[in-house]
């Protein structure tokens, strides 16, 4: 779970800067977020959940 919330704080992060930065309109980040809703709920969602887990346990798993 604190997996996810990271990721969502991330995430958003990069949004608000791309909004201030790069000129990202605000309507564009809405469609966006609407999209992420939607595929969460689709049978995709599941799918997308466990990739994002399995690169974050390569990534945790990397020794320097």
């Amino acid at each position: 779970m604190a997996l996810s919330i990271s990721a969502v704080v991330l995430l958003l992060i990069v949004v608000v800067l791309l909004i201030r930065k790069s000129g990202l309109k605000s309507a564009h980040a809405l469609v966006c977020v609407l999209l992420g809703f939607y595929l969460a709920s689709s049978s995709v969602g599941p799918m997308i959940g466990d990739f994002t887990s399995n690169v974050a346990g390569m990534i945790g798993g990397i020794k320097f």
